[in-house]
C-alpha cells in the first residue's frame, strides 16, 4: 500500500482530534475529486512497518479520539493486507474509533470478502461517490448529499444500513 499523507492531529475530518491516513489509489475518478493525485496507486510513499509504528504511536496519544481513513480509496487497498493489519492493530491496541470514507456503497462493500474484512474493523463509514451536482458544503463529514454516514457495527448487526443523524 502507498499513502500520500498522515495528519497526526486532524480536526477537519470526524469528531474531535483524530489521526488521519490518506491512502493512494482510486479507480472511481469522481468529477470534482479534491484528491485527484491520490488516484494513482503509486503516488506518495510506500507503507512500511516503521510508518505503521509511527502511526500507531500518534493514535495512542491521549488527546487523539480516533482515526480517519481517506484516500484515494480505502476499499481498493486489498492487493495486500497493510490497511487491514493497521486497522486491526488500532482496534486491539487503542480501542479508538475508526472512520472510513469510501466511494463504494455499503451494500457493495459487504459483497466482497476482502472489503468486508476492512469494513468490519471500522465504526463509521461515509459511503458513496462524491457527486458534484449534489455537492453540499453544509453537510457534516461528507461532500455531497448522496453520501451516507453509516454506523457500521449496528448495520452489520441488523443486516441493514443504519445511518447516523446529526
Amino acid at each position: 500500500m502507498n499513502y500520500s499523507k498522515i495528519r497526526k492531529f486532524d480536526v477537519s475530518n470526524g469528531p474531535g482530534i483524530r489521526t488521519t491516513l490518506f491512502v493512494s489509489g482510486c479507480t472511481n475518478n469522481c468529477e470534482g475529486c479534491f484528491n485527484k493525485d491520490l488516484q494513482d496507486f503509486n503516488y506518495g510513499d510506500k507503507w512500511t512497518k516503521e510508518t505503521e509504528e509511527e502511526f500507531i504511536g500518534y493514535v495512542k496519544n491521549p488527546n487523539v479520539k480516533g482515526v480517519n481513513i481517506l484516500g484515494g480509496e480505502p476499499m481498493e487497498q486489498i492487493q495486500d493486507k497493510d490497511l487491514f493489519n493497521l486497522l486491526k492493530r488500532i482496534k486491539e491496541e487503542t480501542k479508538k474509533s475508526i472512520w472510513l470514507w469510501s466511494g463504494y456503497l455499503y451494500e457493495d462493500i459487504i459483497k466482497n470478502e476482502n472489503r468486508l474484512s476492512i469494513l468490519s474493523l471500522a465504526d463509521v463509514l461515509i459511503d458513496g461517490r462524491f457527486e458534484i451536482d449534489k455537492r453540499n458544503m453544509s453537510l457534516k463529514y461528507r461532500g455531497s448529499s448522496n453520501q451516507r454516514v453509516i454506523d457500521v457495527l449496528k448495520s452489520l448487526e441488523k443486516n441493514e444500513v443504519v445511518e447516523i443523524q446529526f
